[in-house]
This record gives structure tokens, C-alpha cells and sequence, in this order.
């Protein structure tokens, strides 16, 4: 005799630190899976209840008040659906002691838990600051179908899945907060292939989707068969609850064909991973919407473009700040943008407030030529007349560098810098062109010219960024494989690059940390972004001297 048990996937956008909310959010995705899709179990992300990463909210006392409080509350509301939550969060016990806890819920009780193994301490993940690691597996048994529970870091490793096999589990549910970065979702289906090849074993693999801070979540929760064979995929970058069915056939458990969503090119992943991070950072922190400076370059213009689609348009508000040497041609398409995209607009010309400024300053600088110092004059009058707008409308700035420019601190302090966040922080300039042109070919928003012409920042006459900076193809490819790869100088060389060019920006990149670590939060896309990633020393000795 055959059954099924219906497993459903529920990919959902928690709130770090909102346990209420939280908790309400898992009681009526469990009654709406139950309702719309009969589940009879419903599988959470890892720490469901207080999101991830919560941080250092670990460490207050009263988290876990709370956190005990809101299981009860969801055994209590669960107790009369015929349905089993399986739901992440944080334990202490009486020692003092943390773990990172799955509990399976069913008839309004936790009938069993389990405690993850593998605690990642690499690259975002600082696991091994608040928790202690388990031991033991655990299995449990629902309508004759043994589950192995597992939770994230665990299943990259053998032995829990092995550990849960041994102790009969027909099938592994793992609950997954795995942030995106675009290779992220082929690299986890890969190493799900080598699990199921090794235990034999079908594999339930459920992801937290939303942006919290700088990582987002992509969602993209799947299950793989025995034979390594996907067979259901849910959607990415969206919540959403998705079935898998679940069948005993004699002696072996197997999962039957279901949703299979169609997975984005890199183009569409990137754009979607900084909308998400944007709606998110944004919606989560209260503010009435953004504000960015519009200079008719292409880093600002493809970020009028991400926010529109985030937010809306009438949550954007776009600023020109011209001076003597923005060209015409950048007003004019700064216009044309913000018309394209139905945008709030406004030119606020920055002569006036220069000139005050350069008479104030005229006595102390008597006697010197001007220089960088005017440059950055021009640049960080506009941060203080987007600050004033955000201080006034209560919208947050987004600043608009790119990863090519925060390398090699190619930007203002306290100018262009300024923002409370920074969508383009991990995308390289080449990317921020690809990007542009990908948009344009959903809608034309983005006039030509910006794409073509070479960029420029536009504070000097005739001001080219190439006139500071290697081609970009050259300097995205050197901080690619000197931050993004950890290659050494002579290993790039060995690429086909100048020598001298190589040390002139591994030095730029490593002499701008103390400006990157001022910077705005930014949409982690890659698995070497600055920030979390990459923690560099501000103050040290070390130079790339040569190239062996």
C-alpha cells in the first residue's frame, strides 16, 4: 500500500528581533498551508522566530523569554490543526549556554528537537560567538515516513546527514538561512546532489527569502530525490509555500514531481537581489521612502531605476545638484530619467552655496592652487542637500558607488558617499553597464548615451574617470581576483596584466579601507563584499611591494 505525506516549503521574509510578529507569521502560514495545500507538514527557515542573523540579540537574556513565550504561543494556536510546524530558533539552557534549535511541533506540543551540528564561522557567518554545537540526531516518525532533521551548515557537511540515516530518517528536512550571492544556488543544489549520493536519501531544502541589512535571502528552496534529481523548485527572491509530495513505495521513500519555477539568469538575479535589498532595508526600517542625487551618469540612473522598481515611483525622489562643469547633456538625461520612470523631480543648482563656502575657506587657503580639495567641495555640498531633504521627508539616501569606486576610493567622503544605504556597493562598474542594459530591454529608461559615453564624476573641466583609473574592464578584472579570489599580485600578472598597474590599485584598494568602513551598508551579491566579508585593518604597514 502506497501514501503520501504533503510537505510544504515555507519560504518566508521574517523580521530579525520581531518574535511576535514572527510568531504570528509562522501560526498562519501553517493554517494557510493547511487550508490551501492540505500540508501535514510545513517546514520553516532556520531561526524562524527571531530571523537571521540576529546578532548579538543573542546575547541579551531577555531574547529568550520571549523566544520561550512565542513557542507556546504556537503550540497553543497549533494544537487544533492537524498539521506539524517545524520552526528554527535560539535555546539557552540553564548553564547559560546557546544553541541553534529546530523544533518539530505537533498536537499543540514539541514532540522533539534537534540542535545544529556545524556552526559556520567564515565569511558573515559568526556562529561560533553564540552557540555550541550538538551531537545527536534526530529522526521522527509521521504516517509511516522517518524525517531526519538538519539545519543549514549541517547538510554541507556529511556526518549529520550520515548520523540521520543511521538513526533511520527516509528522508532529510532542512531548514536554511542561506544568503544569496550569485553562484549561491547552483553551489547549494550541487552539494544536495553529493549528499543524496552519499546517504541515499531525499532531501527537503527550505530557505529564508528577504534582505536583512546587507545579505539577502533568496529564497530558491528546492528538493532532490536519491538519484540527485530536482524535483520541485520553488520560486526565488519571493515568498511563497510549495508543495512536495512524499511517497512510501515498499521499502524506499521518494519525492513526486511538483513546481518546478524557473531559475534567473545572472543579469535578472543580480537586479532582483538589489531590488529586494532595497525594498527591504527600506520597508523594515521605517523610512517614508528614498532620496538619491541624479548627476545623468550611469550609476545613479541604473539606481533610479532599482528604486523605482522596489518601491514605486512615488517613493522616489531624484535630485539634480548641477555646477559649472556638469554638462548639459547629463541635465538633460538626468530629466529624461526621472520622466521615464514618473519620479518626484528637482534641480537644485550648487554655485551659490559654493561660492559661500569658497569665501569662508578663501583666507585659510590663501596662497595654495586649487586641487582635490575644490573637487570634493562640490560633491559634499550635495551630500548636505540630500541630508537635509531626508532629515525634512524623512526618505532614506541612497548613495550611489559602485564596487569598482569603493575599491579603489574613487569617491567623497562625506560627498557622494553620503547615504544610509548603497544598492551598487558589490557591483562592479562593468556589472552597473550590464545591468543598465539588461533594464533597458525590460522598458527603455536609461537614454542611450548614459550607457556610451565615457564616465566622468564632473567636477573639473573635461574630467574623465579614466584619467585617474585603468580601463574599467582592467580594474574590475584586478579587484575581482585580488578581493572577490584572494589572488596574489604575481597571480594576476600571470592573467595578462601590467605589473604596474596591478600594485598601483592592490595599493589603492588596500590604502581606502578607513573610507569603506564609513561607508553605508550596501546589497551583499558576491562572496567577497566589503564589510562583512572582507575585514581589512585600517591602520597597518602592509603594501604590496612587487610582483614574483
Amino acid at each position: 500500500m502506497t501514501h503520501t505525506v504533503t510537505v510544504v516549503m515555507a519560504q518566508i521574509d521574517p523580521l530579525v528581533g520581531d518574535i511576535q510578529g514572527n510568531t504570528q507569521k509562522v501560526i498562519e502560514t501553517v493554517k494557510q498551508a493547511k487550508a490551501e495545500q492540505q500540508a501535514d507538514i510545513v517546514v520553516f527557515p532556520e531561526m524562524t522566530l527571531t530571523g537571521y542573523p540576529p546578532e548579538d540579540l543573542l546575547l541579551r537574556p531577555g531574547l529568550y523569554q520571549q523566544v520561550n513565550a512565542a513557542l507556546d504561543k504556537v503550540c497553543e494556536a497549533l494544537s487544533e490543526v492537524d498539521a506539524v510546524a517545524v520552526v528554527g530558533y535560539p535555546m539557552q539552557d540553564e548553564l547559560g549556554e546557546r544553541f541553534n534549535m529546530a523544533a518539530w511541533i505537533e498536537n499543540g506540543q514539541i514532540q522533539a528537537s534537534y540542535i545544529k551540528q556545524h556552526l559556520p564561522n567564515y565569511g558573515v557567518f559568526d556562529e561560533r560567538r553564540y552557540f555550541e554545537s550538538g551531537k545527536q540526531p534526530c529522526v521522527v516518525s509521521y504516517k509511516g515516513v522517518q524525517f531526519g532533521l538538519l539545519i543549514c551548515e549541517d547538510v554541507w557537511k556529511f556526518s549529520p546527514a550520515a548520523q540521520a540515516v543511521e538513526a533511520g530518517a527516509d528522508v532529510l528536512l532542512t531548514m536554511n538561512a542561506s544568503p544569496f550571492s550569485s553562484e549561491k544556488h547552483q553551489d547549494r543544489i550541487a552539494v544536495l546532489k553529493r549528499r543524496v549520493d552519499e546517504v541515499k536519501r531525499p532531501i527537503i531544502y527550505v530557505n529564508q527569502v528577504g534582505g536583512q541589512d546587507e545579505l539577502v535571502f533568496d529564497g530558491g528552496s528546492f528538493a532532490v530525490c536519491a538519484d540527485g534529481e530536482v524535483m520541485v523548485q520553488a520560486p526565488e527572491f519571493q515568498t511563497a509555500l510549495t508543495r512536495v509530495q512524499v511517497m512510501r513505495q515498499a521499502e524506499h521513500v521518494v519525492i513526486l514531481p511538483g513546481e518546478q519555477a524557473v531559475l534567473l539568469d545572472e543579469e535578472a538575479m543580480l537586479y532582483e537581489a538589489i531590488k529586494m535589498g532595497i525594498r527591504d532595508y527600506v520597508s523594515k526600517n521605517g523610512f517614508n521612502g528614498v532620496v538619491l542625487g541624479l548627476s545623468g551618469g550611469i550609476d545613479s540612473a541604473l539606481t533610479l531605476a532599482l528604486a523605482v522598481d522596489a518601491l514605486g515611483a512615488d517613493q522616489v525622489e531624484a535630485v539634480m545638484m548641477p555646477f559649472h562643469y556638469t554638462a548639459a547633456i547629463s541635465i538633460e538625461d538626468a530629466a529624461a530619467e526621472a520622466e521615464a520612470l514618473g519620479v518626484q523631480y528637482e534641480q537644485l543648482p550648487i554655485a551659490d552655496i559654493y561660492q559661500s563656502v569658497e569665501q569662508t575657506l578663501a583666507a585659510r587657503f590663501a596662497g595654495t592652487e586649487p586641487d582635490v580639495t575644490e573637487e570634493n567641495l562640490q560633491a559634499r555640498i550635495r551630500g548636505v542637500l540630500l541630508m537635509a531633504i531626508s532629515n525634512k521627508t524623512g526618505k532614506l539616501v541612497l548613495a550611489t558607488s559602485n564596487k569598482s569606486e569603493v575599491a579603489v576610493g574613487y569617491s567623497t567622503l562625506y560627498g557622494d558617499m553620503v547615504g544610509g544605504f548603497s544598492p551598487l556597493k558589490d557591483l562592479l562598474k562593468t556589472q552597473v553597464y550590464r545591468l543598465a542594459r539588461f533594464r533597458n530591454r525590460l522598458l527603455p529608461v536609461i537614454p542611450e548615451r548614459v550607457i556610451t559615453r565615457p564616465p566622468s564624476a564632473e567636477l573639473r573641466p573635461d574630467q574623465k574617470d579614466q584619467d585617474s583609473l585603468p580601463d574599467y574592464e582592467i580594474l574590475d578584472a584586478i579587484i575581482q581576483a585580488y578581493v572577490e579570489e584572494d589572488k596574489m599580485p604575481s597571480e594576476i600578472e600571470a592573467m595578462g596584466m601590467d605589473r604596474e598597474v596591478i600594485l598601483k590599485v592592490v595599493n589603492m584598494i588596500n590604502r581606502n579601507e578607513y573610507k569603506r568602513r564609513q561607508a553605508a551598508p550596501g546589497v551583499r551579491l558576491t562572496q567577497r563584499a566589503f564589510g562583512r566579508d572582507r575585514r581589512y585593518p585600517i591602520t597597518n604597514g602592509y603594501t604590496e611591494m612587487t610582483v614574483q
